[in-house]
């Protein structure tokens, strides 16, 4: 990446985008780009020195760009649409134009690698893998996928080339596929992104495909629930590690004397580098203890000594917009979570409901695309339906156009909650003001709903208080 003193990104307010946006402002690139819209992502990389334009035009590109074309680098996310006018016109001047996959590809080549797959927890499991060996003393570098709260940033810089690095390896497109890890993670298998996959079938490929790329004598750890041939896929020589929540489930590595206290759960950890017994973790629901397990063998693996591993599981505080909790306020609870698949959403609000039996739960849901709307319709009713009130927002489209006949009211007529309705952001707003039929609140999605966080926050702080 030397060559090129110049990196321009189409797309740079993504969260992975912005993460490799700062990798090369770190490293004394000269960084621009552009987005639609403005977020507090986009604004925090502004105040860092980073050039973010919001108008899909060419003279909008920054001088230095469009002056030196061999000497600059694009970096496209798959989010910006056919018709976008800046990418035309890089195209057609013959600018060097790669995938964010591409580019993480070549950052990672030759270093030592440890990649997080999955459907659903990577984001998750991957911080939590950057947490525990930077936590524990140990070099180590994260492209992550969302706003680690230890970290306070979605990139941790390593200190030497030998660091190893942790990336979110996505299945989104097949971007995996440029990673060739030392160790791998596979969180889950679940069929999505069907709009590029056609069904689960292609998708279990492309992830035996991701794990058959593990370098000679490498590891993969692969929960017990992902489908059985990906890790028949591995390079010979392979170490293969399932991963559960207890041994029956027939895993290596499993958790023990699981507890609840508060928000905290406790347990132990069985796996084939030993047993740690009686670890705290802050970040509620079964599903994280189980990212835990994967996150803290890979900690064994590198070395991390037990009790500094135990001190580093303590000190864990989740990822922004994961089980985050908003407000507290005696009784009452607002959270925020970025759960978009049905899987996701029945995890998040079971563990809800475990954390607070007996509650009126009220959940703002708003889907995001059309084809997983449609791919999922009886999935994501159903899963809603653990909720006692579901209000609906319109889909957010992201990089798609509309489909016929495929809005949020398909969701509604399925959903058994007592108490349903599709609502403007407004309605949500008014509701929270007025509204005392609820006791934990809960926002969901992978959308823009979270521009209603900070304004609920501080609505529900002042009638809680």
């Amino acid at each position: 990446m030397e060559q090129f003193p110049y990196v321009f990104f189409l797309g740079i307010g993504g969260i992975g985008m912005s993460a490799l946006a700062r990798w090369f402002q770190a490293n004394g690139h000269r960084v621009s780009g552009y987005d639609k819209t403005g977020t507090p992502l986009t604004q925090a990389l502004a105040a860092e020195g980073i050039a973010v334009h919001y108008e899909d035009a060419v003279a909008n590109i920054p001088a230095e760009v469009r002056e030196h074309r061999e000497q600059t680098l694009v970096v496209l996310t798959p989010a910006i649409p056919a018709e976008s006018v800046e990418w035309a016109w890089l195209r057609a001047e013959g600018y060097d134009i790669r995938k964010r996959s591409q580019v993480l590809g070549v950052l990672t080549q030759g270093r030592y690698t440890i990649a997080v797959a999955g459907t659903h927890g990577k984001t998750t499991t991957s911080s939590m893998v950057a947490h525990l060996l930077h936590h524990a003393g140990l070099d180590v570098g994260a492209f992550l996928g969302g706003i680690a709260v230890n970290l306070g940033s979605n990139l941790l810089l390593p200190t030497t080339p030998e660091a190893p690095i942790v990336v979110e390896a996505d299945e989104y497109d097949r971007s995996f596929l440029t990673l060739f890890p030392d160790v791998a993670i596979v969180t889950s298998t679940d069929a999505d992104h069907l709009d590029i996959y056609g069904d689960q079938n292609a998708l279990i490929e492309s992830f035996r495909q991701f794990v058959g790329q593990i370098k000679p004598g490498g590891t993969l750890l692969i929960n017990h629930t992902a489908d059985r041939s990906v890790a028949e896929a591995v390079p010979a020589g392979t170490t293969v590690i399932r991963y559960g929540l207890s041994a029956e489930q027939g895993p290596e590595l499993f958790a023990a004397n699981i507890t609840a206290e508060g928000h905290q759960f406790h347990f132990d950890l069985h796996g084939p580098q030993g047993t740690i017994n009686n670890l705290e973790l802050a970040v509620p629901g079964y599903h994280n203890v189980e990212n835990m397990l994967a996150a803290a063998a890979v900690a064994q693996i590198q070395g991390a000594a037990e009790e500094k591993l135990r001190a580093a599981v303590a000190a864990y505080r989740g990822v922004k917009r994961r089980f985050e909790f908003v407000v507290t306020a005696g009784q009452n609870v607002y959270l925020d979570d970025y759960a978009h698949h049905p899987r996701e959403i029945e995890a998040f609000l079971r563990s809800v409901r475990a954390l607070y039996p007996g509650k009126r739960l009220r959940v703002i849901f708003q889907p995001h695309l059309f084809t997983r709307t449609r791919d999922f319709a009886s999935g994501f009713s159903k899963s809603l339906s653990i909720a006692d009130e579901v209000f609906l927002l319109d889909i957010y489209p992201a990089r798609e156009k509309p489909i016929p006949g495929i809005t949020s009211e398909i969701l509604l007529s399925d959903i058994t909650a007592p108490t349903k309705a599709i609502q403007t952001k407004e309605q949500v707003l008014k509701a929270a003001k007025t509204d005392d039929s609820f006791d934990v609140l809960a926002t969901v999605g992978a959308g823009d709903i979270d521009t209603l966080v900070p304004q609920l926050k501080l609505i529900l702080t002042e009638r809680w208080k």
